[in-house]
């Protein structure tokens, strides 16, 4: 099969990132002696600075990783809601959904804390040598990706108008962010150098434990609550305070926990938990038949999309933080052939959750008016997993990811995002602007993905590792909000029908929004499904028979997954990325 690239293979150690600098900086860090999780930790904090339209420091990032020789674990990095944050406070506001920017939105920030955490526990390189290569591109600048400046030249009017800390760092003098000239944030190195200034300690540890301290105490909390407590115009068209407060930061930090798991065909897929969307894909595992559809079919294709509509109808009922999700249930054997009867000959127009255990579900009053034709429809936002931006700042689907995998086995996956720059005004303190991860939360009271104090909104993020015969061998994931766990899914299933790692990214790709979308206005299309004007004219003349509203996009517009891999047979070590977005590369030796 003809690939965009070839799959890399090594000994040495492997990595692939959305974005070519974060890519060769953590090699270097492997190069220079580091190991998979030192290497991950730089690649986050370059990701903060290259690509800042599609995550930031005061964001979140799930981290799935596997120690040689010990278990797989999930690190959470998604804050929670402030204590502040409750249904009746935005009910009084006036308020229907959460704002898809500013304070309002705002969760408590989470990717700092768990970098910081991971490079404890299982780094061993400095802060200040982890820290360094975004100090730099910071500080000397870089040349940025096309994305960044069509993203600002989006929300300039609001920028200029309303967010002016914004507009002195990503219209400077005036000037859109150019693709070849060299781009600065001086306001984000200069927190950097001050963290590390301050974070003094009698050694390694004891430096990261004064960093986590300077975030939840010091200077950075206290720039962090003054910018929530700022008037704000967010996309409700009104001027709102936040909820974040000093002891929100002093009293949260990323905890580790066991992945969803599910095993197929020889292989265990590890997820994050249900206050992620995670075990989506870990359900439409469990609803395939045993025998699959030729792959790339219009057949095949058809199942893919109806079992991803069941196991999202679950998401909306069934998954959250704020009560327990019944994730043995929904993946159990009686659950999945009673919800694979479900899948018929024709496309479904309609949003069935199931009733995991005899449980009744229950959806929130927008999912239920989007789904009866009464809601917003879903935005088409870019496939390749790019934000879709409107001028007041609206957005999704915004995220990095990387995976890394090193010579002594060691096995790491992680989804930044959120803290973006049209998220929220840049903290002009600090360089960098707070998330907007409560808009995921529902206003309506008793449902597993409630705004609650104290509890973390659904995430789309999503990191996944495999496994086989107990041994980790694959990690891999994709930006792209709702579609994560989709175009996952069909990389996965591609690698095991025996396509190699380049050739089974480089696939035609396709989504479906037929479910309550994520992000505001969260909005839905029943029956749509968006392929690539690469796959084959007969299977969408088929699907549009079968009775998908099929949209056809652009050849290379759907996912931008990334991928490492190690043989525990040969210790061979593989990597590939996605062309899709001239901008992740895989790098490796």
């Amino acid at each position: 099969m003809f690939t965009t690239r070839p799959t890399l293979q090594g000994t040495f150690g492997m990595v692939s990132s959305t974005h070519w600098l974060a890519s060769q900086s953590a090699m270097a860090v492997l190069e220079d002696g580091g190991n998979a999780f030192d290497a991950a930790v730089v690649a986050g904090f370059v990701l903060h600075v290259v690509e800042p339209h599609l995550n930031g420091p005061a964001g979140e990032v799930p981290i799935i990783l596997a120690p040689a020789g010990a278990d797989v674990r999930v690190l959470c990095g998604q804050g929670p809601a402030p204590a502040g944050a409750g249904i009746a406070h935005y009910r009084g506001l006036g308020l229907d959904l959460v704002p898809g920017t500013g304070p309002l939105a705002a969760a408590v920030p989470g990717a700092f804390d768990a970098w910081m955490v991971l490079l404890r526990d299982h780094g061993t390189k400095s802060l200040a040598e982890v820290l360094k290569y975004a100090i730099g591109y910071a500080e000397d600048g870089h040349p940025p990706v096309a994305r960044v400046g069509e993203t600002v030249a989006t929300v300039r009017a609001l920028f200029e108008a309303e967010w002016p800390s914004s507009a002195e760092i990503y219209l400077p003098g005036g000037e859109l962010p150019q693709p070849g000239r060299l781009f600065r944030n001086p306001a984000l190195a200069a927190t950097w150098r001050r963290l590390l200034a301050e974070a003094s300690g009698v050694d390694r540890e004891a430096e990261i434990e004064a960093a986590r301290k300077v975030w939840r105490e010091g200077f950075v909390a206290a720039a962090l609550v003054a910018q929530a407590g700022r008037p704000t115009l967010d996309t409700s068209g009104r001027r709102h305070v936040g909820t974040l407060s000093a002891g929100d930061l002093a009293g949260w930090s990323a905890t580790y926990e066991d992945p969803a798991t599910y095993d197929w065909n020889g292989w265990t897929v590890c997820k994050v938990g249900g206050w992620s969307q995670g075990p989506v894909f870990l359900q439409q595992l469990a609803l395939l038949p045993d025998k699959l559809p030729v792959y790339g079919s219009a057949e095949y294709v058809h199942l893919l999309v109806e079992g991803c509509k069941l196991a999202m109808a679950d998401r909306e009922a069934w998954y959250g933080d704020t009560e327990e999700v019944p994730v043995g249930a929904l993946l159990s054997d009686a659950y999945n052939a009673q919800r694979r009867s479900l899948v018929g000959p024709r496309a479904s127009y309609e949003l069935r959750p199931g009733s995991p255990g005899g449980r009744t579900p229950a959806l929130s009053a927008h999912a239920t008016a989007v789904a009866r034709g009464a809601g917003l429809p879903a935005p088409r936002a870019a496939g390749a997993g790019e934000p879709t931006v409107a001028e007041d700042g609206a957005t999704r689907g915004d995220t990095c990811h990387l995976d890394i995998v090193d010579r002594w086995g060691n096995m790491v996956a992680a989804t930044p995002s959120g803290g973006w720059l049209q998220s929220n005004p840049v903290v002009p303190e600090l360089g960098f602007p707070l998330g907007t991860r409560l808009q995921m939360a529902w206003l309506d009271a008793g449902l597993p993905n409630s705004l609650a104090p104290g509890h973390r909104p659904r995430t789309t993020l999503t990191p996944s590792l495999a496994l086989r015969d107990g041994v980790p061998v694959m990690a891999f994931g994709t930006p792209g909000g709702d579609q994560q766990d989709q175009w996952q899914v069909h990389f996965f299933l591609a690698v095991a029908s025996g396509l190699a790692l380049q050739a089974a990214i480089d696939a035609p790709n396709w989504h479906n929004e037929s479910f309550p979308g994520s992000f505001y206005p969260r909005g839905m299309r029943p029956g749509s499904v968006t392929v690539e004007s690469r796959m084959d004219e007969g299977v969408v003349a088929e699907l549009r028979r079968l009775g998908h509203d099929v949209t056809v996009g652009g050849p290379w517009s759907e996912g931008r997954l990334c991928v490492v891999a190690r043989d525990p047979a040969t210790g061979v070590l593989s990597a590939a990325a996605n062309p899709r977005g001239m901008q992740g590369y895989a790098v490796g030796r």
